[in-house]
């Protein structure tokens, strides 16, 4: 009987290795279009959420799969090795969310001709910046975030606040340029308005984050202690810690990137950038087969590629025909707005910044 038992023993052994070791059932493909996130999170409020809810939106629509990759710390070789691990899962189309990929992308085009890249704010360059190179396969997307900061700035002058702030994140060419954007919108707004020399305030500061935390909170509160209105929160989750000191001290916020106003009832309007439509407009071009591939695409007023959410915002007096009428001036390029740099490639500094009215202090 022993003998019997053990014989039906190794039977059942013999059976439940070659199950192990038998192909498993068809495995999908993969995810055919993969987001590498860059240190936030796909619901960061900010850059990385927009440009997820642009792959959504085009999956959504279509038979496609996606996934994203969040890497495993801020480096070139931590991207490069998510962006490989989206290869390895199937990924045809890749897209990547902000300035920090650039040199990642500068290799990976190379390394994967068959894989369609889609660079937002951000140009493919080695790392010493000696060559740009957007390759065939790959797109560099911009943003005019200068224009929405103008947007923003006068908007919010406009409406009657004179004491501005503004907390950006780290100081890139981006967060650079929504900044200055905002200080000189805030100018527009005043010399329109008749205001003297002083009569609209701006406190400026780069946290160096683009993160939530304490100090942010700390500094924000500070300010509207000190008799800030609004802040002009640039800079990913940080604007949660700016939101959390507007609450508790009845001020508002300006939002980033992406509508912001289920975020915090402080948030009157929000400087947007097209992020979900600029990556759902790509998927559709590649798939389409009219990719604009080896190009770099600049998305503004004119084509719709920045802007304020004028039906969620909370204004005052600033009406929708205030803000068609600014909106169509920058469309017809009639405001010349500074930005990061001048046509020489240099740096503009906020120092630089021509203002008569505006006051603007700069923290550090």
């Amino acid at each position: 009987m022993k003998r019997i038992v053990a014989i039906a023993l190794s039977a059942l052994m013999l059976i439940a290795l070659a199950a192990c070791s038998s192909p498993s059932p068809a495995a999908p493909s993969g995810f055919e279009i993969a987001l590498i996130t860059d240190i936030g999170t796909i619901d960061d409020k900010s850059f990385n959420q927009g440009a997820w809810e642009g792959v959504v939106k085009y999956v959504g629509e279509s038979n496609k799969t996606s996934k994203y990759y969040p890497p495993t710390e801020q480096s070139d070789d931590a991207y490069l090795a998510a962006i490989d691990l989206a290869v390895k899962g199937g990924a045809k189309v890749i897209v990547t969310p902000g300035y920090m990929f650039e040199v990642p992308i500068y290799l990976a085009q190379d390394k994967y001709p068959d894989v369609n890249f889609i660079l937002l704010d951000g140009a493919p360059h080695n790392v010493d910046y000696s060559d740009f190179k957007t390759g065939t396969n790959t797109v560099a997307v911009m943003y005019a975030e200068e224009q929405a900061g103008f947007l923003a700035g006068y908007a919010a002058v406009k409406d009657g606040y004179r004491k501005l702030g503004y907390i950006g994140g780290v100081a890139v060419p981006a967060v650079v340029k929504f900044g200055h954007g905002y200080v000189q919108g805030a100018e527009y707004a005043a010399k329109e308005l008749g205001l003297a020399a002083g009569d609209v305030t701006v406190n400026y500061d780069y946290s160096d984050v683009f993160l939530a935390t304490p100090e942010v909170q700390t500094l924000a509160a500070s300010w509207y202690s000190s008799g800030v209105e609004v802040i002009f929160a640039c800079g990913g989750k940080l604007g949660d810690s700016v939101m959390a000191a507007a609450e508790a001290a009845g001020k508002k916020v300006i939002g980033v990137d992406i509508d912001q106003s289920k975020d915090s009832e402080t948030v009157i309007t929000s400087a947007m950038k097209g992020l979900t439509p600029s990556v759902y407009d790509c998927l559709k071009d590649i798939y389409s087969g009219t990719f604009k591939s080896g190009q770099t695409l600049i998305f503004n007023a004119a084509n719709q590629g920045v802007g304020l959410p004028m039906a969620t915002s909370k204004f005052t007096s600033f009406t929708q025909a205030d803000y068609d009428k600014i909106f169509d001036l920058l469309v017809k390029g009639s405001i010349t707005i500074l930005k990061d740099v001048d046509d020489k490639n240099e740096k503009i500094e906020l120092s630089s910044i021509p203002v008569s009215i505006v006051t603007v202090t700069e923290i550090r």
